[in-house]
């Protein structure tokens, strides 16, 4: 079992133990002791889903209004009519069959890789490489698109990729502890938004069971889902 220190264990004992409404939640968030560092501020959603079905799993990316607090280096597999493009929307590496042989070859210093549809027979030769990193470009996630320079852009500015794990849970940062509370605020409820409007047609039954944040090192605050919970669902 993982020893929490001093610091961890004192803040349990300021931890609510009920949920609380958003703006209540970043505010106890906000109110436990602070390491020396700029903590990232993470969302858990607990799902009624069954992760088994395939058409039943959450997956997708998001721009928050405030923002991350984080960049991320971006690649773009694209035809060399977009190779300026993405590299002026903020790509550290852009190309075709010469980045696909770099990447091939074990080359993985980057956050997120973007492709051109175009381009997607030969990055899809990269799974064995790319899948278990995770940064495997997707259509759902957004990652394959034609609009090179808009979604390099968007991922260089922190944008959020998110997908269901085995247990109906999605996990995914909303920002930083330096953030106002408004401003965190702000992020949470539009990613909870995005959330609930993502229910599948085949889940049955209460979508959103369970939804927390919690700093990167600190204990986590359960939040009351009224206005985000669906019409018909208990809060």
């Amino acid at each position: 079992m993982r020893q929490h220190g001093k610091r961890y264990r004192k803040d349990i004992e300021k931890r609510p133990n009920h949920a609380l409404p958003v703006e209540q939640a970043v505010k106890a968030l906000k109110g436990y002791s602070k390491p020396k560092f700029d903590q990232s501020i993470d969302i858990v959603f607990h799902l009624g889903i069954d992760p088994k079905q395939a058409d039943q799993l959450v997956r997708g990316s998001v721009s928050l209004p405030k923002g991350i607090g984080a960049s991320k280096k971006v690649i773009a597999f694209c035809p060399e009519t977009e190779i300026e493009k993405a590299k002026a929307a903020g790509a550290i590496e852009a190309g075709a069959d010469e980045l696909v042989d770099k990447v091939s070859k074990g080359w993985l210093d980057f956050d997120v890789a973007i492709a051109h549809p175009s381009l997607m027979g030969k990055v899809g030769k990269l799974g064995k490489v790319l899948g278990p990193q995770g940064k495997m470009p997707s259509p759902k996630s957004g990652t394959v698109t034609a609009d090179i320079g808009t979604a390099v852009k968007e991922y260089a500015a922190g944008k959020v990729e998110f997908r269901n794990d085995a247990n109906g849970n999605v996990h995914a940062v909303v920002g930083k502890l330096s953030f106002s509370e408004d401003d965190l605020k702000e992020n949470i409820s539009a990613f909870m938004d995005h959330i609930r409007r993502m229910k599948p047609s085949t889940s049955k039954g209460v979508f959103m069971k369970k939804v927390a944040i919690s700093g990167s090192m600190s204990p986590s605050v359960e939040l009351e889902l009224g206005q985000h919970a669906e019409a018909g669902e208990e809060a």
